[in-house]
């Protein structure tokens, strides 16, 4: 047997990345090449108790490591979360979590698995991987939206770099306001973007499409309501399901030329479950974002959708974030 030569640093090549939703939390093994070795997931909807989540979280974390190289080849972990400081490593007053108020969930988590712990908001780590992986790679100035049931979260970078700004939440544009006194939003605001342009905006414009008009609609028959179904039923000719995309798709449109205005980015990647629909929504989205953004980059900003899965882009994203956390261990 050859002899290890202690003289020489040993390299670990390998992190793990996690990406906390709503309904699931998934986790993988990540290499340094950027393949997902490993992956699992459990649902984070079973844990009302955010102390019983990092419990379970942590244990099939470390079978996980047992299983894929253990300490030896594992440095660090990111986590990807909704309303995540990478400032503070907390998640803060998350509007579509269970669990309320600060948590110290990077801290919660190190304590448990003894190594060192990354974490950042949803949106920065989509950002993340979407430059590293996907769409963005190899821009400088770009904006990652992305746009599922539990919200519209977003990240910018500035000439290669994240914008975070002092406390990490810049890039709230789900929370801008579109329209004064308009829908109540989990963040305690009205009228917030996030409140239209999610899928659960979508549905609900067309509850009230529903209630305006005596017009059937295939709608009423959908057992499941979400963005594919109710794509399928503008693809028969459904015309509150067009109307409903029509108006989500210009209010998108409007707030993301806003976004653009101030930002003049070279692009603007769209993520998310409301990007099944296709073009219902992208036409009228980019119809309003034509109008409204500002004349000089007016044709300048592409509008891309990402070419990552849904399911691998935020794992991958975290996988990144770990990288640059500064390696520590309580076994090495």
């Amino acid at each position: 047997m050859e002899k290890k030569d202690d003289t020489v640093d040993h390299i670990k090549t390998r992190v793990i990345g996690i990406d906390i939703r709503l309904d699931k939390t998934t986790y993988g093994v990540v290499d340094i090449r950027g393949d997902i070795v490993a992956q699992d997931y459990f649902d984070t909807s079973d844990y009302a108790d955010v102390n019983d989540f990092v419990a379970v979280l942590a244990e099939k974390l470390l079978i996980l490591m047992e299983e894929n190289g253990g300490h030896e080849s594992i440095r660090s972990i990111g986590i990807s979360a909704p309303s995540a400081s990478s400032v503070t490593g907390c998640i803060e007053n998350a509007a579509n979590l269970p669990w309320k108020g600060v948590i110290p969930l990077a801290a919660m988590l190190r304590d448990r698995v003894g190594m060192a712990v990354a974490l950042a908001n949803d949106a920065h780590i989509t950002a993340l991987g979407e430059k590293a992986y996907g769409s963005a790679h190899g821009m400088k100035d770009f904006v990652v939206v992305s746009m599922s049931h539990g919200g519209l979260g977003s990240c910018f970078f500035s000439n290669g770099m994240p914008h975070l700004g002092a406390q990490g939440f810049a890039g709230e544009v789900g929370h801008t306001c579109v329209k004064l006194n308009g829908r109540q939003c989990g963040c305690g605001n009205k009228g917030c973007l996030e409140t239209y342009c999610t899928e659960n905006g979508l549905i609900r414009t067309i509850n009230e499409l529903m209630e305006e008009s005596k017009e059937p609609t295939l709608l009423s028959e959908l057992q499941v309501m979400d963005i594919a179904s109710i794509a399928k039923c503008c693809d028969k000719g459904d015309q509150i399901a067009i109307e409903a995309l029509q108006r989500t798709g210009t209010m998108l449109g409007l707030g993301l030329a806003n976004y653009a205005s101030v930002l003049n980015p070279e692009a603007i990647i769209l993520t998310g479950d409301l990007t099944q629909a296709g073009k219902w929504l992208m036409k009228p989205m980019r119809k309003a974002f034509e109008e409204h953004v500002f004349p000089n980059i007016r044709q300048t900003t592409r509008i891309l959708v990402s070419i990552l899965k849904e399911g691998e882009r935020d794992v991958l994203g975290a996988s990144a974030l770990a990288w640059d956390v500064k390696e520590y261990s309580l076994f090495t």
